[in-house]
C-alpha cells in the first residue's frame, strides 16, 4: 500500500534496540523479495533501521533480511562507518542525526565526521521524556536541518513529527532532499492510514524541490 501511494523507500527497523520490531528479518526479507518481484513495486528501495554498531552485526543483519540500503540509528563511530563502506561499498548508507540526543548534540560536526562514509543523513528528534530517538511523533527546530541542508555535505532527508498537515511547511522552511513518516502516518490502531499516506506524498511532492517526472523516482537514493 505505501509503495503504490507513492513512497520510493520504505523503512524496517529490526534488532537490538528497537523498541517493538513490526516483523522479523524472516518477515522482512519475504517482504522485501514479493515487493522486488512484482513490476509495480520493483523499484521501492527496502532500508534496514538498526540500532547496531558493528560493521559485522549490520552486514550479517542485511543478509538475512535481503536489503541493501541501512539507516545507521545509534550513535556511531565514524570508524565503524567507515568499516562498513570499506566492507560493502555498494551499500546505501543513511546516517541519523538525532536531534535533542546527547551524542548528537553538535549535527554539523558529527555531519563533517561521517559525511565521507554515508550517502544521506536522516534528521530525526529525541524525545526526553521517553528516550526515544525516532517514532516519537515530535518535531524539533528546523533550523537546525536546514543548517545541515545548508552546509551542503550530503543530501539531508528530513524527519521528525511529519504529517499529511506539515510536511509542507516543513519542506518549505527545510530544503530537504526527501522527507520521512511514520507515527504520522498511523490511524488510531497504530496501523497505517492508506488515506494519510497518499495525503502525505501529494503534499511533499507539491513543494519539494526537483520533483521527477512521472515515473522517474525520487529522491535518487537507490545504488
Amino acid at each position: 500500500m505505501l509503495a503504490l501511494a507513492g513512497f520510493t523507500h520504505l523503512g524496517f527497523p529490526l534488532g537490538p534496540g528497537v523498541v517493538e520490531e513490526d516483523v522479523d528479518a524472516g518477515e522482512a526479507l519475504r517482504i522485501v523479495r514479493s515487493l522486488a518481484a512484482a513490476p509495480d513495486t520493483a523499484d521501492v528501495c527496502c532500508v534496514l533501521i538498526t540500532y547496531l554498531r558493528k560493521a559485522e552485526d549490520v552486514l550479517e543483519l542485511l543478509r538475512r533480511s535481503g536489503m541493501r540500503a541501512v539507516q545507521l540509528h545509534a550513535p556511531v563511530d565514524p570508524a565503524s562507518v567507515a568499516e562498513l563502506r570499506r566492507a560493502d561499498p555498494s551499500l546505501l548508507i543513511f546516517k541519523s542525526i538525532v536531534m535533542g540526543r546527547t551524542e548528537d548534540a553538535d549535527p554539523l560536526t558529527l555531519a563533517r565526521a561521517h559525511a565521507p562514509f554515508v550517502d544521506a543523513f536522516l534528521t530525526d528528534t529525541y524525545d526526553p521524556a521517553t528516550g526515544n530517538s525516532g517514532a516519537t511523533g515530535r518535531t524539533h527546530d528546523w533550523s537546525l536541518s536546514r543548517a545541515l541542508v545548508r552546509a551542503g555535505l550530503r543530501p539531508v532527508i528530513l524527519a521528525g513529527g511529519l504529517t499529511p498537515g506539515n510536511v509542507a511547511e516543513a519542506v518549505q522552511r527545510v530544503r530537504p532532499a526527501g522527507v520521512d513518516a511514520h507515527t504520522g502516518l498511523e490511524d488510531a490502531n497504530g496501523a497505517k492510514d492508506p488515506e494519510k499516506a497518499r495525503c502525505f506524498v501529494r503534499n511533499a511532492l507539491r513543494v519539494l524541490p526537483n520533483v521527477p517526472e512521472k515515473g522517474k523516482q525520487f529522491p535518487p537514493f537507490c545504488r
